[in-house]
């Protein structure tokens, strides 16, 4: 077995029936180590590091274990890190993991992954930080209410359509124009990552800053270990709060989407994964410790229930008051709008090399004339923004993360079975704490799955069901295959 995935750089396009080669276009590997760290981190930092401290309050209760669990959530997303380096050191290419899983499993089980990220893990991803976008919008200008009599239609009682329509509209437009952007080339949608960045790393450092120096602010509060309602942390309630802290860390495996366009992608990706999940694991630390150090728990857990609050505006106006909280929900705008972008730009990657193969629809194997999979941007963009319409912030991020830590978990495993498989392959990087890195990686992803499905069975079902879905499309497409085959 060849140390890389090769995968043959010819695209086909749509004539009449059939697939012809017309065309020798290639996507273009344009992207070194700082842009790279920059994509990594651009997937990476989003709205979880404005909202998720308030209901991760609400489960624990106490701000000493709050931390714990961002340190915790670092330490096991720099592990799943780790061990994905190691895999897109040896198999870097388009696609990320599903080009991965044709090597280490097989094709049916990397097609069922790539139809996860198109129904749930990263169309859903879009959705949730455009709707933080959203929501930012409407604190900042009163957006006119949209049909409010109708607030009320819904499915089955889990999906109210209608209800926030003006904000919903917000959310769909953003990812309208973001995909726009994104069809007009891989560095046109980087270097706005990279300027957005910027501007995020000087707003929440602003924010640190300000914030511990403040008179409201308690240094010792967020290190208080006692809960606030006398009982003791239980394991699950751990679990459960991580779902929140891992929806912040997600997304640092988009890199490996985008691998076919990274120079030396078999080092440079490892590098910049390595180094932008660190940077990130920093970054929150500080913010979220400063957070404790103005809102006490309680104050949290208030902010969590109220349902329409976002607790790094309660926290800034709480030491800046009003105006305090325009320059949050303006960051918080900046934030979610690099964070969407990079989504966009990653996401679609892995759709592009599905077509390619046959198992996806067709056109989306097409590049426009910037090399760019427009048509796989645009199928993207129209379901994110159908899930939009489909659910509440955090429904969709618990989702989002349950599907997405089967997936690190598989891949984490394939860092067993290609030392198996491929002992004597060159690897630019291996993964530091061999065994015990990757094995702990395994075993706390089949612990969050199994305590998802007991704390939040909605979610996890309708993760799965949607999913799932992508087996009688697997059979669909392959059915295509073979047609075509024979009429050639």
């Amino acid at each position: 077995m060849a140390a890389l995935v090769v995968i043959n750089s010819s695209i086909f396009q749509e004539t009449s029936l059939d697939f012809k080669m017309s065309t020798t276009k290639q996507l273009q590997r344009s992207l070194g180590l700082r842009l790279v760290i920059v994509v990594v981190i651009g997937n990476i930092i989003g709205s979880g590091v404005y909202k998720k401290v308030a209901p991760m309050a609400n489960e624990l209760h106490s701000s000493g274990w709050i931390l714990i669990c961002w340190v915790l959530g670092g330490i096991i997303t720099l592990f799943g890190a780790l061990s994905n380096a190691e895999v897109a050191g040896l198999l870097a290419d388009t696609g990320g993991e599903y080009s991965y899983y044709k090597k280490i499993y097989n094709r049916f089980f990397a097609f069922i992954f790539g139809w996860s990220l198109f129904t749930v893990i990263q169309t859903a991803s879009i959705s949730s930080l455009a709707y933080v976008f959203a929501q930012s919008f409407s604190s900042i200008v009163a957006l006119p209410p949209l049909l409010p009599g109708l607030a009320q239609v819904n499915i089955g009682e889990v999906f109210y359509p209608l209800a926030d329509l003006n904000v919903k509209v917000v959310a769909i437009i953003l990812i309208i124009l973001l995909t726009w952007l994104n069809t007009k080339g891989i560095k046109t949608g980087a270097n706005v990552s990279t300027g957005i960045l910027l501007l995020v790393f000087t707003g929440i450092l602003i924010i640190v800053l300000f914030g511990i120096s403040s008179p409201a602010a308690n240094l010792m509060q967020p290190f208080q270990m006692r809960t606030t309602t006398g009982e003791a942390v239980t394991v699950s309630a751990i679990f459960t709060a991580m779902l929140s802290a891992f929806w912040a860390y997600q997304g640092w495996a988009a890199i490996g989407y985008v691998g076919g366009e990274v120079k030396d992608a078999n080092r440079t990706i490892p590098r910049g994964i390595a180094i932008g999940v660190l940077l990130i694991i920093t970054i929150y630390l500080l913010v979220n410790a400063t957070y404790l150090s103005v809102l006490s728990v309680p104050e949290l857990t208030q902010i969590h229930l109220a349902g329409n609050k976002i607790a790094a505006v309660e926290a800034v106006q709480s030491f800046w008051g009003s105006k305090g909280a325009v320059f949050i929900s303006i960051l918080i705008l900046v934030t979610t709008l690099g964070c969407t972008n990079a989504t966009i730009l990653a996401s679609c990657r892995t759709y592009f090399a599905m077509a390619r193969e046959g198992l996806f629809f067709k056109n989306v194997a097409n590049l426009n004339k910037e090399n760019t999979p427009a048509n796989s941007l645009w199928y993207q963009g129209v379901w994110a923004c159908l899930l939009v319409l489909s659910g509440s912030f955090d429904q969709l991020t618990d989702m989002i993360i349950f599907a997405v830590f089967i997936y690190y978990g598989a891949t984490t495993l394939g860092v067993f079975i290609l030392r198996r498989k491929m002992p004597d392959a060159h690897r630019p990087y291996r993964v530091w704490g061999y065994p015990i890195v990757p094995a702990i990686m395994i075993l706390f992803c089949a612990v969050l799955v199994l305590n998802t499905f007991f704390i939040r069975p909605r979610e996890a079902a309708i993760g799965l069901v949607l999913m799932f879905t992508g087996v009688p499309l697997y059979w669909y497409f392959t059915r295509q295959e073979v047609k075509k085959s024979r009429s050639n």
